[in-house]
């Protein structure tokens, strides 16, 4: 189609904390031109405590001026509080609910849970669910549109939900656990937002907005935020998530925004509409963290959700601040001497937070390692680890042996500094996820263990070693 310009006459990008004046740029005078406020997060994993200083704000918004309220994916996986409660994920869903939200895409970690409990997480939403480029097949769980139109005081604003397929090598699957997304089916998101293209003039409506999981820059010829802006160019602007980062920038004379993850930050989008076309534009990037003021009632949920003694037991000590690289090493050693292995890995991705010095928690663990992997033992040959190693693409932390890349071949050691022959047999302790990503590369009669990751990690603490330092981390390998 003829793509819609957009016009605009005024784009200030701000990044501030609560306690300065936004600076609304609102022209109540020209009755042709719409007043709108976006406010959305994204890549909250989970994180529950700054909801009720959110819900403050939109409140206060609303008495002014018409607000949507959105998220771009990501809400599950990196709070214990959301990830163990007996219902998986539904302490975000009932908090999200009480804030008031409207809109959200899917995001990849939104299949951490498995199917039964997304299916009853996307019931209890009171809010709409996006995304055009999944098939929910026979797992029960309700489609999502692929765009939905919301309707708001004479203004029509129509989101089209996308989600990354860069799960796997070989397959079209979000980054997930693979076996979490097996009856699902995926497309490309290149290969299907031109089928949107005329969904603006089809809907009449005065914003189409791409609520984007795809994070903000595609590689290897993957579709980012950016890319869609480049060559989709059809929207009036871009909400997106996955990246983690803060994005305040216009692609193609589209603007494109992210704030950034875990709650820190809010991102109020500010519009003048008219015409069906962006008058002027105002992105305010909120500090939560500064915040002070919060909704009361809200707060009381939340803190009714937090209140679980368990997590506060204390059962290891840090001597130091462990960055996520420090934590890695870490990690791997813990997988190592529970599983009683000759070797063990851990992918860098499943290593989510850093470590504080002082007591550690088991709250701190289970935010370590939230996605309830397990663990899997194989029998394999330095043949095998070597061939792993070069043909994941992939960077591990590991524990056990000494690997040093020499021109194209990759030299294995133990401990000792002996050199292992190509036939040499190890034992190798792994999460779950590893092998199912990788599968080419690993037996089938792996031994699965009892323990999930963050279990193992805990039992290590509590039975094997409570002291953790490592003030040098220097176990981590990527074949170059």
């Amino acid at each position: 189609m003829k793509r819609i310009s957009i016009i605009l006459l005024a784009v200030i990008f701000s990044f501030v904390s609560c306690s300065k004046d936004n600076g609304k740029n609102k022209d109540k005078s020209d009755e042709t031109t719409k007043n709108l406020t976006i406010f959305f997060v994204n890549d909250q994993h989970g994180q529950l405590d700054n909801f009720s200083k959110i819900k403050y704000i939109i409140d206060k918004e609303k008495q002014e001026t018409s607000v949507i309220v959105a998220c771009s994916g990501d809400m599950f996986s990196g709070n214990p509080v959301v990830d163990n409660y007996p219902e998986k994920g539904y302490p975000m869903i009932d908090v999200m609910n009480k804030v008031g939200f409207d809109i959200v895409a899917i995001g990849n970690h939104e299949f951490d849970y498995g199917e039964a409990n997304l299916k009853n997480r996307v019931e209890q939403a009171d809010f709409d669910w996006v995304c055009a480029n999944i098939d929910m097949g026979s797992t029960g769980i309700p489609e999502p549109s692929e765009y939905k139109t919301l309707d708001i005081n004479d203004l029509k604003v129509t989101f089209l939900g996308l989600v990354e397929t860069g799960g796997k090598a070989n397959a079209v699957i979000p980054s997930t656990h693979p076996l979490k997304v097996q009856n699902f089916t995926f497309e490309r998101p290149e290969n299907i937002v031109s089928q949107y293209s005329d969904i603006k003039e089809q809907k009449n409506s005065d914003l189409y907005i791409a609520l984007s999981h795809l994070g903000h820059n595609g590689y290897s010829g993957a579709l980012g935020d950016f890319q869609l802006a480049s060559q989709f160019p059809y929207f009036d602007l871009i909400i997106g998530g996955h990246s983690h980062r803060k994005i305040d920038t216009i692609i193609n004379n589209i603007p494109v925004f992210q704030a950034g993850a875990y709650l820190n930050y809010l991102g109020k989008i500010e519009l003048l509409v008219k015409d069906k076309k962006i008058d002027s534009i105002n992105f305010t990037l909120i500090d939560l963290n500064t915040c002070t003021e919060y909704d009361h009632e809200l707060k009381t949920v939340i803190d009714d959700y937090n209140n679980l003694p368990y997590l506060s037991e204390v059962i290891g000590f840090s001597h130091i601040y462990h960055d996520i690289p420090k934590v890695g090493c870490f990690y791997a050693d813990a997988l190592r001497s529970v599983m009683n292995v000759d070797v063990a890995f851990q992918n860098t991705g499943g290593v989510r937070s850093g470590l504080d010095e002082g007591d550690i928690t088991k709250r701190e663990i289970f935010e370590i390692a939230p996605f309830n992997n397990g663990t899997v033992i194989y029998n394999m040959s330095i043949a095998e680890i070597k061939a792993f190693l070069k043909g994941s693409g992939s960077g591990f932390y590991y524990s056990g042996i000494q690997i040093e890349q020499i021109g194209d071949d990759i030299q294995v050691k133990d401990l000792n500094g002996n050199i292992l022959t190509d036939n040499t047999i190890l034992s190798l302790g792994i999460n779950d996820y590893i092998p199912a990503v990788h599968e080419t590369y690993f037996p089938t009669n792996g031994s699965i263990q009892s323990l999930t990751t963050a279990e193992t990690i805990i039992s290590y603490l509590v039975n094997v070693n409570s002291q953790v330092n490592y003030p040098n981390c220097d176990h981590y390998f990527r074949y170059q």
